[in-house]
């Protein structure tokens, strides 16, 4: 389902007092769940009153401004909208601009990306701050192409399954140029502890049934991610950077990402709008067109093999991590349940078990290595007779090992295709 117009509010959470202060023309709002819902709490911002343009100039007179924004002075018309991730207001003087408000502000990166990602981004332009977090985020209004959400829907009713592939091949392709542009910019080693402790806690606020814990490949390292990624965000070879999510909101990022994230981020949009449209079109086939765009143009590390192994965590235990996140959101509003992410959650155990016993191989591989070295290094230097045994189970060594890798799932299936 396209991100429209919507209530961004958390909506089965009761709002609570608080005592902290808000800026001029702004109120804060705090709400934290009761009963089942106890495990999710938030804090939000919101604008008092949007309705003329001294209303803006009110706005924004208690905040820092940074970048290109239009002088509260010279607007001289102001309408509004409601969006699922905050207000936007449509600001006319001699330009027309947008700006987007942000109620559960961003993870502190907006302005990095805007100053390290390519300029063929839409990017916001400038925005405004207060206390250190980012409040507003204006942009230039522009004319509108269709986007490839758009593009892929016409093409699930009118076009083909090529004409499909092609377009997820092509966001895939921008996605991959995004992540190349900022591989010198800011990367850090591989987090998989606060990767597993994240997972772990969304799993004990839904009070989860699957758990699932991975080691993560080292070359999956902390980049400047977007963070979430959709479909509709590519237009023109052009990747939007959008406002955070709500569940931003409800369970901060408290850690940096590789950029495998920001691939299932779009892989998992890709699953609810093949869902949504009840399209007859292979799901793997247009995963994998999209996961190959991606790895053409992205950096070589980010995108290896090892970051795909599925063994490690993968592509699917990211996916995962979308899976919760569109519960936590659904959980926050009892809209009921977000399909298509209830589905393949409750094929994660089935998944899980698969990669359990697959275990079995590897383990088999390791032992026949070390009875293989082991046994070289106490006959040291062997003889030509002392080698025989030691050399075939190194030999089988490899060959489980290689059967082992071999049995990882592949990235384009997803969960519940793996039965």
């Amino acid at each position: 389902m396209s991100e429209v117009a919507g209530s961004w509010k958390p909506e089965a959470l009761p709002q609570i007092e608080h005592s902290e202060i808000a800026p001029r023309g702004f109120e804060i709002l705090e709400f934290s769940g009761r009963g089942p819902l106890s495990g999710l709490s938030c804090s939000m911002i919101q604008p008092s009153e949007m309705i003329e343009p001294s209303d803006w100039i009110e706005i924004v007179s208690e905040l820092e401004s940074w970048g290109e924004v239009p002088d509260p002075q010279s607007i001289v018309h102001v309408s509004t909208s409601d969006h699922v991730r905050g207000p936007i207001a449509n600001l006319r003087s001699e330009t027309e601009w947008v700006a987007e408000f942000l109620p559960w502000g961003t993870d502190g990166l907006l302005r990095k990306r805007v100053n390290s990602y390519p300029e063929s981004c839409d990017l916001p332009c400038g925005g405004y701050s207060w206390n250190g977090s980012e409040v507003i985020s204006i942009r230039k209004e522009v004319e509108q192409n269709p986007n490839s959400r758009e593009l892929l829907l016409d093409a699930f009713e009118h076009g083909s399954m090529k004409d499909a592939e092609e377009i997820l091949r092509d966001c895939g392709r921008g996605l991959g140029s995004v992540h190349a542009h900022v591989e010198e910019t800011r990367v850090t080693p591989a987090d998989p502890n606060r990767w597993n402790s994240r997972v772990s806690e969304l799993e004990e606020a839904l009070n989860a049934h699957s758990i699932w814990r991975a080691p993560y490949s080292s070359d999956s390292e902390c980049m400047v991610c977007i963070g979430d990624v959709r479909l509709e965000d590519f237009r023109n070879g052009s990747v939007r950077i959008s406002r955070p999510r709500l569940s931003d909101a409800l369970y901060p990022p408290n850690c940096g990402f590789p950029a495998i994230r920001d691939l299932a981020s779009l892989i998992h949009d890709l699953s609810r709008l093949h869902y949504a449209s009840g399209t007859d079109f292979d799901i793997v086939g247009l995963r994998l067109s999209l996961i190959e765009g991606w790895r053409e143009s992205a950096p070589r590390k980010w995108a290896s093999d090892n970051v795909f192994y599925s063994h490690r965590g993968g592509l699917a235990i990211w996916e995962y991590e979308q899976c919760l996140l569109d519960v936590i959101e659904a959980t926050s509003h009892q809209s009921g349940a977000p399909e298509p992410a209830v589905g393949l959650i409750a094929h994660v155990p089935s998944f899980q078990k698969k990669m359990f016993n697959n275990r079995t191989i590897g383990a088999l591989s390791i032992m026949a290595g070390f009875f293989g070295i082991t046994s070289i290094y106490r006959t040291f230097p062997p003889s030509s007779q002392e080698i025989v045994m030691p050399s075939l189970f190194i030999i089988v060594s490899a060959a489980l090992m290689r059967t082992y890798r071999r049995m990882s799932p592949s990235p384009e299936i997803p969960f519940n295709l793996l039965d």
